[in-house]
């Protein structure tokens, strides 16, 4: 009995590894979207109207200061080892999920805030969360981290991609 769980948890690792092992293009992943025409709640024929950015999460605005907050990245570091370094890499490789290298480019710290603490809604609602569970095939779980915690995963990702 052993050994078949042992084989059936090998032969669904390989599965997940398999359905991610395919190298993102740069049109993968799509830049900061600024838009500022504010869409109408309905269209012509009375349906909700399309929006880009109806993901979920509390966090409208975050500051992060033009400078890197030292004792920030370093909790977020911990937080990093412990909760995502199993699927995520600092590099741009995926490996479960898509390496963080370029994120703070890539996403507003409003969306990588709400992301980290509302998983499910994101995924379910945002387009680009979507997406990525489209090349990734794997739903992020969601690790229940605190505010705080989200934050400095945040400025750990700001370290990580080369702001001082």
């Amino acid at each position: 009995m052993k050994k078949l769980l042992i084989i059936l948890s090998i032969c669904s690792l390989t599965a997940i590894f398999a359905g991610c092992n395919s190298t993102p293009t740069k049109d993968d992943f799509s830049s900061k979207e600024e838009t500022t025409e504010t869409p109408s709640a309905t269209t012509e024929n009375g349906n909700p109207s399309y929006d880009p950015k109806r993901g979920e999460g509390k966090f409208t605005k975050v500051d992060v200061g033009a400078t890197l907050d030292a004792a920030m990245a370093a909790s977020g570091e911990k937080v990093y080892g412990v909760k995502c370094s199993s699927c995520h890499k600092t590099t741009d490789e995926k490996l479960v999920g898509p390496g963080w290298k370029g994120v703070t480019t890539r996403r507003t710290p409003e969306w990588i805030m709400n992301f980290i603490t509302n998983t499910d809604e994101m995924i379910n609602k945002d387009p680009a969360a979507q997406a990525q569970l489209e090349i990734c095939l794997v739903r992020m779980p969601n690790q229940s981290l605190s505010d705080d915690d989200a934050r400095h995963l945040l400025e750990f990702m700001r370290k990580n991609d080369g702001v001082k």
